[in-house]
């Protein structure tokens, strides 16, 4: 539904047209992740120049509430990065430990499993950041177990995991909780698809992650000690403004 501006001696026109868009996007008529609409639609719902809203977008992008790449601009809010996000805890199925629960992470540098390899582009055997999670209660109960593999283009061009790879020996607990911040640091935005199959005793959930440019950047897969209905879900969630 198009929003009317009023005139406004003190304010120009492009700001009154972010302040209408930011109202949406606080109301969550806009929610983050979701593609705006272009400029050309912009301006005709405004009755604006498209140089008018180009203008609108910018101050957008300034305070963090809009992120832009070839494919459009997108919605994002302040302090929304993906750690504060439940369903993109890194590795997939993470959660805040109990307790008395006990969790054990690492990291390697090495040839990912043959299926990862073949999802990330990776020639067999080549070697890469490949990460281990592990999650349990105390009386063994609850056992998740997760390994990820990261791409070439994960690792080229995004400095914090680069910085793994000569301390990726696996003796050291591996800090990736925010992995998902640090892809969108770097420019990429992240396109998720969860695919959770339910197995005799367990549930397998495979997570492929893509960035804007559909080049893979990581996968994993978890294993779950419990029994579910299968299902699929995808979503995407734009760079860093």
């Amino acid at each position: 539904m198009a929003r009317t501006t009023h005139p406004s001696d003190h304010e120009p026109l492009y700001a009154r047209i972010a302040t209408q868009l930011l109202g949406e996007l606080r109301d969550g008529s806009i929610p983050p992740g979701e593609r705006l609409p272009g400029e050309r639609e912009l301006a005709a719902r405004f009755g604006v120049s498209r140089e008018t809203v180009r203008q609108a977008l910018q101050m957008l992008r300034r305070g963090g509430l809009v992120s832009t790449d070839r494919r459009g601009s997108h919605a994002t809010l302040p302090g929304s990065t993906a750690e504060h996000v439940p369903s993109l805890d890194f590795p997939v199925g993470a959660h805040p430990a109990e307790p008395c629960a006990v969790q054990r992470t690492t990291v390697n540098w090495e040839a990912p499993p043959p299926e990862h390899a073949q999802a990330l582009g990776l020639a067999p055997r080549r070697p890469t950041l490949v990460h281990r999670y592990e999650s349990a209660a105390a009386d063994g109960s609850g056992l998740r177990t997760a390994v990820t593999s990261f791409s070439a283009v994960a690792v080229t061009e995004v400095e914090e995991l680069a910085r793994y790879r000569d301390r990726a020996d696996g003796t050291a607990s591996a800090q990736l909780r925010r992995a998902y911040d640090w892809m969108r640091k770097a420019g990429l935005t992240l396109h998720h698809r969860d695919s959770i199959t339910r197995l005799p005793q367990s549930v397998r959930v495979t997570r492929r992650v893509h960035d804007q440019y559909d080049r893979p950047l990581e996968i994993t897969d978890l294993m779950v000690d419990a029994q579910q209905d299968a299902l699929v879900y995808e979503f995407t969630l734009p760079a860093a403004g």
